[in-house]
């Protein structure tokens, strides 16, 4: 009866708690979807006023990393503009209805053309165009009535049928956005505003098939290049573009001629508070959510991205965190976003040889700042040539971001920009450099400590440690990890912390078969001058706490205390008799 009363106290807390909490969306893009469901929305409609009103660009690139509200910012624009859509009640309430005579001027009056690339990819140059005709396809089918109105082109008809059909050839594919551009034009009088989304997907998928002479790239640059082109420069029915994308490819690979083209990426000031969250808007959404007790928690976790001079959060994270809370008040946060990309470019940095990073990714990953020249054109097929493209990428794809929002766009002071990211280099790229560790060379350490060479083993230890990415600043924890870690590697039985005698030894190495074992406690030193002592505490605190006791059994047990300094190691044994009683 008792266990039945807590439960029913455990569930109206959570029924209380849920029923006082906002009502979040996770994963909606579609906005006119969100504000119809009663999803909460943080008001990042004056954007709209802005681009068109602050502005004069005929065509606008935004660029930021994955997950940070490009999408759903599309879906506003086209929700806000087409007249085929009724809007009012979606934008009541928002800020962008305060200015009057511009929602008089602009809401539901112009014909919309909004196009997303996100999810053309394939394995082939092949698989992933018949995705491409299909998206476009898509486009069509909704808005197939407009051919059933008078005054259109019959070969523009033909045309727009093929499209939809998927039996367009290549040169149509090309020409696809301006054929149906001109044929709402046809129908609506007035020219077209063009949205496309994350226009760069199809060009990085094709590029991760590498090689020399990557066929597949070039094709489907030749394909995206021949649709941007056609659609951008000189297109009579073009009111407008919006694109976005994760990175700003140059000009002249993929938008040359087009006139009056601006391009925003995450260095640039203007519109750097419409992506993300802002620190008020977080403070707002907590207080909404009655979640201010969470604050730096969230904080912690994923804020610190530096747009332009803007200090944001990542909305993706933050809405997933929050929905988990609405269910959960105790639960911790978690890495949301490294399931939404791939970490491939970072191995890229660290399989490198030629470019020497693994200093920089220590000071990273330490919670330090590098320095480094960015480069913002950049296509894909040149990513990799050279270190400066590879630390631009990072930045661009929210991996690293600046750590002053006061810096400039070339030389740039470059950071990890929250736990949530430190994480994804701490599972990427430390536990790569500790796979990809010379086993000879740990084989030589463990039969340094099997022969009693103090001397050797320090040697082996010290070549180790700086053949790996240490990170926690040299924490004791670290130095015990990675020597648990070297000996698990090559397939012995390995006691870390367990009881044993009157304490816990740090370290017992265990070789059943030959019947011996190696007991290791280890020290971390804050000075070099220190480590001599350091290893003569370690070696009293074997002693002293009885470690040997419980090794019953085993004919050689050795034992030593190892003391730490950065990336140096002293070692010094115990030649005592081991007493086990």
């Amino acid at each position: 009866m008792g266990e039945y009363y807590e439960n029913e106290q455990r569930n109206q807390k959570e029924r209380s708690f849920f029923d006082m909490a906002i009502r979040v969306g996770v994963g909606k893009s579609d906005f006119d979807d969100l504000r119809s469901a009663g999803n909460y929305y943080v008001d990042k409609t004056e954007f709209i006023y802005e681009l068109v009103e602050k502005t004069d660009n005929k065509v606008t690139l935004f660029t930021r990393p994955r997950r940070f509200g490009k999408t759903l910012m599309m879906s506003m624009l086209e929700n806000f503009f087409s007249v085929r859509l009724d809007s009012k009640e979606a934008f009541e309430g928002l800020n962008i209805t305060r200015h009057v005579t511009f929602c008089e001027k602009w809401m539901n009056k112009y014909p919309v053309l909004f196009i997303s690339f996100k999810d053309i990819e394939g394995l082939t140059f092949e698989s992933a165009y018949k995705m491409l005709q299909t998206r476009i396809a898509d486009v069509c089918k909704k808005i197939a009535d407009l051919t059933e109105e008078k005054g259109i082109n019959r070969y523009d008809v033909e045309l727009f049928d093929r499209l939809q059909s998927k039996a367009a050839d290549e040169d149509e594919v090309n020409n696809s956005l301006k054929t149906i551009m001109r044929i709402m034009h046809a129908v609506y009088g007035k020219k077209v505003i063009l949205l496309i989304d994350e226009y760069d997907v199809p060009l990085a998928k094709a590029n991760e098939g590498g090689g020399i002479k990557n066929v597949y790239y070039e094709k489907m640059l030749g394909v995206i290049r021949g649709i941007m082109g056609t659609a951008l420069k000189d297109n009579e029915y073009l009111q407008f573009a919006v694109i976005t994308g994760c990175l700003r490819i140059a000009k002249e690979s993929i938008f040359t001629g087009t006139n009056n083209f601006a391009s925003y990426s995450v260095l640039d000031k203007r519109f750097s508070g419409y992506f993300g969250f802002t620190e008020a808007e977080m403070r707002e959404l907590l207080k909404d959510a009655e979640l201010q007790d969470k604050a730096d928690l969230i904080r912690e976790w994923y804020d610190g991205y530096v747009f332009g001079n803007s200090c944001v959060y990542c909305p993706w994270d933050v809405i997933n965190y929050i929905s988990n809370l609405m269910n959960d008040e105790e639960q911790e946060p978690d890495n949301y976003w490294k399931n939404t990309s791939h970490n491939g470019i970072l191995l890229t940095f660290v399989e490198r040889t030629d470019f020497h990073v693994e200093g920089k990714f220590e000071i990273l990953m330490n919670g330090g700042t590098i320095t480094q020249n960015i480069v913002d054109d950049l296509t894909y097929d040149t990513l990799h040539s050279s270190e400066n493209n590879l630390w631009s990428v990072l930045l661009m794809t929210g991996y690293l971001t600046k750590a002053d929002p006061k810096a400039g766009k070339k030389e740039v002071e470059l950071k990890i920009p929250n736990r949530e990211i430190a994480t994804i280099f701490e599972d990427t790229v430390a536990i790569y450099f500790t796979d990809t560790l010379d086993k000879g060379m740990q084989k030589a350490m463990v039969q340094a400590l099997w022969d009693g060479d103090e001397e050797a083993a320090a040697r082996s230890i010290s070549e180790l440690l700086w053949k790996t990415i240490s990170y926690h600043d040299y924490h004791e924890d670290y130095y015990h990890a990675f020597l648990a870690g070297a000996f698990v590697g090559l397939g012995y039985e390995v006691d870390s912390n367990k009881e044993s005698g009157l304490g816990r030894a740090d370290l017992i190495l265990k070789d059943r078969s030959n019947r011996r074992a190696v007991i290791i406690e280890t020290k971390r030193s804050v000075r070099e001058s220190d480590m001599e002592k350091d290893c003569m505490e370690a070696k009293d605190q074997i002693v002293r706490q009885k470690y040997a006791q419980g090794l019953n059994g085993y004919e050689q047990i050795l034992r030593y205390g190892v003391a730490f300094f950065q990336k140096k190691a002293l070692v010094r044994r115990l030649t005592d008799t081991v007493n086990l009683r």
